[in-house]
């Protein structure tokens, strides 16, 4: 191969590594390529929208963040701890500092100091379903709970239990 010093050489002197034809995948397989990626773009449209489960024990309020690490909820001014997680609509991740000066409705868990812990940000459809409570409520149902006596039901009137 001759190196000519002072000149730049052509593209059409340069080698090939592979040939054109091995380069590009058969029309059938880009068609099945095209096919799996928009079944999994579609998949994961559909998983943005569904419904959010939230942990036993959330309580909603109002978040206005003022200056992370500083927020005022419920009107209320109170810090978030250190590693606290904020998620938006969509469940991802939201820094607080894109939240300054705006008031959204949350669901919030506190860390054993007291400081907000755990913030999730409600979409529309959210804020609609949940219970119009802002402070205390569980997501359980008590007709789970054990029935309690408080010492003046009749004998009869109490619930009976299986023998065991």
């Amino acid at each position: 191969m001759d190196v000519k010093i002072g000149r730049i050489q052509p593209l059409e002197d340069t080698m090939t590594r592979c040939s054109p034809l091995a380069a590009s995948p058969p029309p059938r397989y880009r068609l099945a390529v095209w096919a799996l990626a928009g079944a999994l773009l579609s998949a994961s449209a559909l998983a943005q929208t569904a419904v959010r489960s939230f942990p036993k024990g959330v309580q909603r309020g109002t978040l206005v963040v003022t200056a992370p690490p500083q927020v005022l909820l419920n009107g209320k001014a109170e810090q978030l701890s250190p590693g606290a997680r904020i998620r938006n609509n969509s469940n991802m991740l939201a820094m607080s500092g894109t939240l300054v000066g705006l008031e959204v409705p949350v669901f919030f868990l506190r860390d054993p100091q007291g400081q907000l812990h755990e913030v999730w940000i409600l979409s529309a459809e959210e804020e609609r379903a949940s219970r119009p409570s802002f402070f205390n409520f569980s997501w359980g149902s008590s007709e789970s709970a054990a029935p309690q006596d408080d010492g003046k039901t009749p004998y009869h009137l109490l619930p009976s239990f299986p023998k065991q």
